[in-house]
């Protein structure tokens, strides 16, 4: 299997969604799995566009990485491919529904091996992004709260 899916429900909009992914200060906050942090040193969010940045373990131990915006459609799906090791293609897909908006997630490793390899790590991982996109969603709307 090189597959793994999650998807989860956000009392939300698509918009602030894909601005959650858009906007390169709310992304960093996000970013990876519980106790990372990151440093973005290229930024590119267009079709074709790098991102460059370093993943900060809560060890402190520094993880690179590079991938490719391979197309992005505002509100509706960002596809991102991971250039350095492991390669991936992450498909982020934003679908509109009635309590908000679901959030599907689908990783694809290009290498079974690999994808076997590292799936005690992306599976949690992967929910513990979206359990931190939630919690910089939150921050995200009592700040705009606190400033109306």
């Amino acid at each position: 299997m090189t597959t793994f899916k999650t998807s989860r429900t956000f009392l939300t909009s698509p918009a602030a969604l894909f601005a959650a992914i858009q906007d390169p200060t709310c992304l960093a906050t996000w970013w990876g799995p519980a106790g990372f942090s990151n440093r973005f040193s290229v930024f590119e969010f267009k079709p074709g566009g790098q991102w460059v940045f370093t993943m900060i373990g809560p060890d402190g131990k520094t993880y690179p990485n590079e991938a490719v915006f391979l197309s992005i459609e505002p509100d509706r799906q960002v596809v991102i491919q991971h250039v350095c090791q492991p390669h991936f293609q992450l498909t982020i897909t934003f679908e509109a529904t009635a309590a908000g908006t679901k959030l599907h997630w689908e990783q694809i490793f290009e290498d079974d091996k690999i994808a076997e390899q590292v799936r005690h790590i992306v599976e949690p991982a992967n929910e513990q992004n979206l359990d931190r996109l939630d919690q910089a969603l939150r921050l995200r709307n009592e700040k705009n709260a606190v400033d109306e």
